[in-house]
């Protein structure tokens, strides 16, 4: 793993320093004032006074050999914002007066050179437009303001006033804007900044998103379980259940980066940091054809991909962790994103934390041990670290690096009396993932781009799980390293149709270690898997807007196994009647990673899922068949949505799906079939939004080698319900919501035959369930201003106000021939507050 990371940070740093040669080259046109005055006192023999400050960055043609001082000082100004006052063998350098500097030029097409009339040429409250030969003339009196072009359907164009020859007018090109050609149908579609878009996904636009009850975050993985069909069985974002998946079969993308895992505090919050994604996505059904797996659904996250010219800040504090994030213009074609997070628990517990805790290590080792141990010094601890930096080589290229690095570590005492003497061990568990992607872009032409990504991620988690009265430490260990490259090639020959063409190569290594010390045992095993994946899709969209469709074809070939996939994927979109849309969605899909629960006390009982690979034996590699169809009707601020659809997943293991009854230790491929509707109803009041979800999940295994055969699954919540409603103005954001889901299946012991042989005699599986899932949150955020750059927010949200104790999950065990049931709770009432500055 380290030497294909090392190959990999040797391929990132080659593309960089290539990048930065040919962005240098072009640079090298033009010369920095300070170095042309250090050639020009050699040449005439005079002096140059100036302050530092007013040369700093900038850059000029080089004036020729055969000019004469004063022509050179002519040249000078004319190229620069400066004054140049001759005093014998001394020049004295100032700044203009403001509003003395004029730049002119004619824009024209970069493909039919055409001039560009009424073309917007604009620098701060100074503004402009071309005539009929494509001119502009402009006066600037902000130096420090970037000049911007821009033209409806052409690339906007912003640069410094030194980027531009003063006093002569020359040929500017713009280039046509590609756009993808999916759009959004429905806007709001839950709440503010949650729209439905033409392909049939989902968007959520943090820039414009309201609230959500009991929320005060931008949390991602919470967010997107406000969408009817997603649900999660025990109330974490690291067991989201897409239209009854397990969370495994879920594909999560950060910026195109693969990621391995979900959240901080094993799940209780998202590790994505708020305030550095500015966009996520969701998709049920009909992924885009260069996307690899996640055979239930996919989730992706992006930044924001534009060069910001202003700082921009934030801090907050709220009662788990504090948070800042900073995006730094370098320049006027890049800029810098910084986010970091980080627990606070250390410093001070709160009662979120420990409501936190309480949840995490309920049923564990950590809350409980035998009775001869007693556990403490118990501490958990997380940070987060995602940087985004953009780099705009030119017109037409872009660069752009994501890095992100996240943590969870939790470590505790255990302690007895050995030998008439106090013994002390410390247990720890840590889970990190750290991960780097590259994504270079080139606009060929107005019809024409392709896009080069790769990424190298790794996922980690580590247990030390030492047992005092036994004087023995266990060991275990899931490593995940996967290396991923992609080319995609996008033609845009007419404004309705556009053609996608790729390759993907995908390198995923797993591996998994048990070392004791008491008894000595080993074992590691390692595996290997290479993907070539090769796709073409089409997309027209009508005219008029009303038509949108999308068909694609993905091949994937696994070299290991010698295995081929051919998958279609298709989304249809139809609006009729002005106010109703139909759709329809398909897709084929295959995946070969899973997570299996080898022993429910694995990593100390917390985090007991570990990442592995499909073998082509007892360990299948998925794959899935699925069709929705459904229909919108929008109109007068009512949105209603009903959706139908079909699901079939084949290759799972009894071990990836959470067995605690009679299955647990049984290993069995089989499959499961899922078929439900999704419905919703929201209706927009003045500053009021109201909703109502309502989801219907009939899902069941099939298992051969199971008695019985086919019995329902795990996550076969048949009924859920959320009403939920906000109410925002300038000022305030409000918001409450009422949750309630059917219970979970569960299998029982037979009642009057409990113990048969020193054994659990259960009944039927998963003929019962749990008892109801009931919920209310609330939440607010209220914003002022300090000064004119700086706005504070504050908030508080409210989970569980009820303080209800609803079953999460259940499992028997037998104790000196007594049955003990155990039941998981979920978290109870939890407050949060936050205290947020944007500068």
């Amino acid at each position: 793993m380290i030497k294909k990371t090392n190959q990999i940070i040797i391929l990132f740093s080659f593309i960089l320093l290539a990048l930065f040669n040919v962005s240098a080259q072009e640079k090298n046109k033009k010369q920095s004032l300070a170095s042309v005055i250090h050639t020009l006192q050699n040449k005439f023999n005079v002096k140059f006074n100036y302050a530092e400050d007013i040369i700093e960055d900038v850059f000029l043609i080089a004036p020729e050999d055969h000019l004469t001082l004063p022509e050179v000082l002519k040249h000078l100004e004319s190229n620069t914002t400066l004054l140049y006052t001759r005093l014998d063998n001394i020049v004295i350098i100032k700044l203009k007066k403001e509003g003395v500097v004029k730049i002119c030029g004619y824009l024209k097409d970069r493909e039919s050179l055409q001039p560009l009339s009424f073309t917007i040429v604009q620098s701060g409250n100074n503004r402009t437009t071309t005539d009929k030969a494509g001119y502009f003339q402009i006066e600037l009196t902000n130096l420090e303001l970037p000049v911007r072009i821009s033209h409806l359907g052409y690339k906007t164009i912003e640069k410094p006033y030194n980027e531009f020859v003063l006093n002569t007018c020359e040929d500017i090109y713009l280039v046509h804007e590609f756009q993808s050609l999916s759009e959004v149908v429905i806007s709001n579609y839950i709440a503010t900044g949650i729209n439905k878009i033409s392909d049939g996904s989902y968007e959520i636009d943090y820039s414009k998103f309201d609230i959500l009850p009991g929320l005060i975050d931008n949390d991602v993985l919470h967010s997107v379980q406000a969408f009817p069909g997603i649900i999660s069985a025990n109330e974490t974002v690291s067991n989201i259940n897409i239209r009854g998946g397990t969370h495994d079969q879920n594909l999560i993308l950060w910026d195109g980066i693969k990621m391995y895992q979900s959240g901080h505090f094993f799940g209780l919050i998202s590790m994505y940091n708020p305030h550095i994604t500015q966009k996520s996505f969701l998709r049920k059904n009909g992924s885009d054809v260069s996307y690899t797996d996640g055979v239930s659904g996919t989730i992706m996250m992006e930044t924001e991909n534009k060069v910001n010219d202003n700082f921009k800040g934030v801090v907050d504090a709220n009662l788990t962790n504090v948070n800042a994030f900073a995006d730094v213009p370098i320049g006027h074609k890049s800029s810098l994103q910084l986010a970091t997070r980080k627990s606070i628990n250390q410093f001070v517990e709160t009662p979120t934390y420990n409501s936190f805790f309480e949840r995490i290590s309920q049923n564990t080792e950590v809350a409980s041990n035998a009775n001869a141990i007693s556990n403490t010094n118990e501490a958990f601890d997380f940070y987060d670290i995602s940087l985004r930096w953009i780099y705009k080589i030119n017109d037409n290229e872009e660069l752009r690096l994501n890095f992100i690095n996240a943590n969870n570590r939790l470590q505790f005492n255990e302690n007895a009396v050995v030998n008439n003497q106090a013994e002390s061990k410390r247990s720890t568990l840590t889970q990190n993932s750290i991960a780097g992607g590259l994504n270079y872009k080139k606009y060929w032409s107005n019809k024409l781009n392709t896009t080069f990504e790769i990424y190298e991620t790794d996922y980690k988690l580590r247990s030390l799980n030492s047992n005092v009265l036994e004087s023995q430490r266990f060991l275990q260990e899931n490593v995940v390293s996967e290396t991923s490259s992609k080319i995609k090639l996008n033609y845009h020959p007419t404004n309705d149709l556009n053609f996608l063409l790729g390759y993907h190569f995908v390198e995923t290594e797993v591996s998994n270690l048990d070392d004791m010390d008491n008894p000595i045992y080993r074992l590691l095993v390692s595996e290997v898997l290479r993907t070539h994946g090769v796709f073409s899709q089409v997309n027209y969209k009508s005219k008029n807007g009303t038509t949108n469709v999308n068909f694609g074809l993905r091949y994937n070939y696994i070299s290991k196994f010698k295995k081929s996939f051919l998958e279609p994927r298709f989304s249809f979109m139809q609006r009729f009647s002005d106010h109703f849309t139909f759709e329809m969605l398909g897709e084929f899909k295959n995946q070969n990673t899973s997570q299996v629960i080898n022993f429910q006390s694995d990593f100390l009982g917390i985090e007991k899922r570990r990442w592995q690979l499909s073998n082509n034996l007892d360990i299948p590699i998925l794959t899935s068949k699925q069709v929705s169809a459904g229909l919108n009707y929008n109109h007068n601020n009512w949105l209603l949505s009903v959706k139908g659809y079909l699901k079939k997943v084949e290759g799972i293991t009894s071990q990836s799906q959470g067995f605690q009854n009679q299955y647990e230790f049984v290993k069995s491929k089989g499959s499961y079939n899922a078929h439900g509707l999704d419905v919703l109803l929201r209706k927009q009041i003045s500053n009021f939004n109201l909703w109502l979800s309502y989801t219907h999940l009939s899902s069941d295994y099939t298992f051969k080698d199971l008695e019985p055969h086919a019995f329902p699954s795990n996550y076969d919540i048949t009924h859920a319900l959320t009403f939920g409603t906000t109410y925002s103005n300038k000022r305030i954001k409000v918001s409450g919501g009422l949750n309630w889901h059917s219970g979970k299946p569960v299998t029982c012991p037979i009642q009057d035959d409990k113990i048969v042989n020193g054994n659990i005699n259960f009944g039927p599986t998963n003929e019962e369930t749990l008892k109801d899932y009931l919920r209310l949150d609330i939440s607010a955020l209220y914003n002022f201003s300090l000064n004119k750059k700086s706005k504070v927010k504050v908030g508080l949200s409210l989970w569980n106000v009820l303080n209800r104790k609803n079953e999460l999950n259940n499992f028997y065990s037998i104790n000196l021939d007594n049955l003990n049931e155990t039941i998981q709770q979920s978290l109870g009432f939890t407050p949060n507050a936050v205290v947020r500055v944007h500068f």
